[in-house]
């Protein structure tokens, strides 16, 4: 059996909800469930979560997942654990959005509300959770594919770099890049693959699945640029290699050259410090970014709502995204 891998902050907080007696208090506990917590994406719905219980203070955040990212084992026994700990509200970002539903049942059993953030589960299975709170990820898609449009009209080579192939936020985006470039409407995630549509074709062996692991999104990236020279475009559905930024300079630093005169159209998800900062040094040409803070001081509030007999949220509830490029890197940042 696999070993469940979690956080320091996760192991604290099973510690700390080791017997029945931890969980006889005074406040609710919500928890925000991450698909890792060693990403810094993700970090920032923890300090969203954390805001809102400062802010209101009458309600406990739990944060707690799997140490790493992998095939959604780790985090089915996570949400699983937290069932029979009994807590008040459950917002989960799945891995595996097939495998999560399972455990959720068991939520639904037991009178839990759950949400998603970030990444939903699949359409037969929304009926498991009250309302999704993140991106609308298809659009991330939409807006790295334009971004690409911009730097190379005439279409060409792509390869697109994912996340985990159960992972239905990043199928989304897929499905939203490969139906902008080849101008379709109406597939199904994660797309049809680019086979000249519009211009455009995909490479072999893409798309590319980092699973969240972001040494290996590098030396993805490396392969790839080192085997394919001419490729026009490479577009990570989130911003794996730019996570370990000195791993990414190292893999796209040769290739500086193609990027700035944009012969080699780079444009990756997210918008965390860290990669403005990559997109200033000239080794991106756009970013496309969500809001995780947002997410997860949403996610609280709605779960606080709920628990005191307010209405549901709406769903879905969209926290918005900010497209940004080298010309307006200063102002794009919203939300």
């Amino acid at each position: 059996m696999k070993k469940l891998l979690l956080g320091a902050a996760g192991v604290a907080a099973l510690l700390a909800f080791g017997d029945t007696a931890a969980l006889a208090q005074d406040k609710p506990v919500f928890a925000l469930v991450p698909k890792n917590t060693n990403n810094p994406f993700f970090d920032q719905a923890r300090d969203g979560c954390m805001k809102a219980q400062e802010e209101f203070g009458d309600f406990e955040c739990l944060y707690i997942g799997p140490g790493e990212h992998g095939g959604g084992e780790e985090q089915l026994q996570v949400v699983n654990d937290l069932i029979a700990r009994q807590v008040d509200g459950i917002a989960v970002s799945p891995s595996n959005a097939p495998a999560i539903a399972t455990a959720l049942t068991g939520a639904a059993d037991a009178g839990i509300p759950v949400l998603t953030w970030d990444s939903d589960l699949l359409p037969e299975h929304q009926d498991l959770r009250i309302a999704y709170v993140g991106t609308k990820n298809y659009d991330i898609g939409v807006n790295l594919a334009k971004r690409v449009q911009e730097l190379k009209p005439d279409g060409g080579t792509i390869c697109i770099q994912s996340g985990g192939a159960a992972a239905a936020n990043h199928n989304e985006r897929m499905q939203g890049i490969r139906d902008t470039l080849a101008g379709v409407e109406g597939t199904e995630p994660p797309g049809d693959r680019l086979e000249g549509a519009n211009g455009w074709t995909e490479i072999d062996g893409c798309p590319l699945y980092t699973d969240d692991d972001f040494m290996r999104a590098n030396q993805q990236l490396e392969d790839i640029l080192a085997r394919e020279p001419d490729l026009d475009a490479f577009v990570p559905t989130g911003g794996f290699p730019q996570f370990i930024p000195d791993a990414y300079r190292a893999a796209v630093e040769p290739h500086k050259g193609r990027v700035e005169s944009g012969e080699l159209a780079l444009v990756v998800a997210d918008t965390l410090p860290v990669q403005m900062e990559l997109m200033a040094e000239g080794l991106s040409l756009g970013q496309v970014g969500q809001r995780p803070f947002e997410m997860g001081y949403q996610s609280m509030v709605f779960l606080r709502q709920i628990h005191q007999g307010g209405e549901n949220p709406e769903d879905p509830t969209y926290t918005g995204l900010d497209v940004c490029s080298p010309d307006n890197a200063d102002t794009c940042i919203g939300g």
